[in-house]
């Protein structure tokens, strides 16, 4: 067996892992950086990158106030890192568009906006004629349609690149293809086990997503039982066009569709918990591509996109915690949010572990 030691060993270098590599780093804190195949492959590649407190808050709670909080943070979060990492980050502070198609719906948006908006999350009412001026392609008639100028997209691929460049530069140690078979916490310690390889660590951060809760977990000797998380899988799809054509990013429930600078224009999604399954059901593909071309139009003419499927770590709410009595630290099941919540995540985090 293998043995080294770290002042953390982190499992898991998506958005949420790396993240918190990059931050403990910065305070010179020795870290190991773990994951079971490359690093932000998974739910981090796949996501769309909106950040979209709008799109998610419809009632306030714990988890609610830290997306408030992370999407005022994302800029500086993206200007540090860019900095850092030597790689231009953009911020795409595009606003969104959220509509209503029925009465019913109407409603519904009238109640959650006016209690996102005692929340500190600005919204509001464009009604049709709004609509036809910030998105003059999207197709009508609509019952309602409210802004909501805060929200903004990234590219996650590109901040996971600047991750991991920025990982590198503070000297984390990053071992890819280290599936983890085994953590072992106690109030002095932690020892992760991955392959023929054994870590000790002073302190260790859990977050694999949505494999989190499947890794075997002790404490004290004892088997230990984890908040669970779940996968649930998501397609969406990706179609070259014209810069400018879309403006903010459009909603209406699960469906929904956003343009890069450079015209690239992603269309989503599933909400489907069907396992660790990997394959893509041209229903699906249908499915997703026929919601979003009804909403605009233009998509309809685009042609055959590209298609993938991430696996969001589901869960009743984020896990941001200690492990009771340990040296563990959880940190998954941000579901549709990890992007958004990476910065606010790490921060706690990290600061937990310092001051400990």
């Amino acid at each position: 067996m293998n043995q080294s030691t770290a002042d953390v060993v982190i499992t898991g270098a998506g958005i949420i892992g790396a993240s918190i590599a990059w931050r403990l780093a910065q305070q010179r804190l020795g870290v190991t950086l773990l994951d079971a195949g490359q690093a932000g492959t998974e739910a981090s590649w796949a996501s769309a990158g909106m950040l979209a407190p709008g799109g998610e808050v419809a009632r306030r709670s714990t988890w609610s106030d830290l997306a408030v909080e992370a999407s005022r943070r994302y800029p500086a979060f993206l200007a540090e890192l860019g900095s850092e990492a030597g790689i231009p980050l953009l911020y795409h502070g595009c606003g969104a568009v959220e509509i209503a198609l029925t009465e019913d719906e109407c409603q519904a948006m009238l109640e959650r906006a006016a209690v996102q908006r005692e929340m500190g999350i600005p919204v509001e009412a464009i009604g049709a004629q709004g609509l036809a001026r910030l998105i003059p392609s999207a197709a009508q008639p609509v019952a309602g349609a409210w802004f909501y100028p805060g929200d903004a997209v990234i590219d996650p691929r590109e901040v996971m690149r600047a991750l991991e460049a920025a990982c590198r530069e503070r000297g984390v140690c990053l071992h890819e293809g280290s599936g983890v078979s085994r953590i072992d916490a106690s109030r002095d310690g932690v020892t992760v086990t991955a392959g023929s390889r054994r870590i000790m660590a002073r302190a260790s951060v859990l977050a694999a997503g949505a494999w989190s809760s499947t890794i075997p977990c002790f404490r004290e000797g004892e088997p230990c039982s984890l908040p669970q998380t779940y996968p649930v899988r998501g397609i969406l799809l990706g179609y070259q066009m014209q810069p400018g054509s879309l403006g903010p990013v459009l909603r209406h429930h699960h469906t929904y569709m956003l343009q890069r600078p450079n015209g690239y224009t992603l269309a989503g999604t599933t909400v489907e918990q069907v396992g660790f399954n990997r394959r893509i059901d041209p229903e699906g593909i249908r499915d997703v591509a026929g919601r979003a071309a009804a909403l605009w139009p233009p998509l309809a003419a685009a042609g055959e996109p590209e298609a993938w499927l991430g696996f969001r770590p589901g869960a009743d709410a984020p896990v941001i915690q200690r492990l009771a009595e340990s040296r563990l630290w959880l940190a998954y099941g941000h579901f549709r949010n990890g992007i958004l919540l990476a910065p606010v995540t790490a921060a706690r985090i990290a600061q937990e572990i310092s001051a400990s």
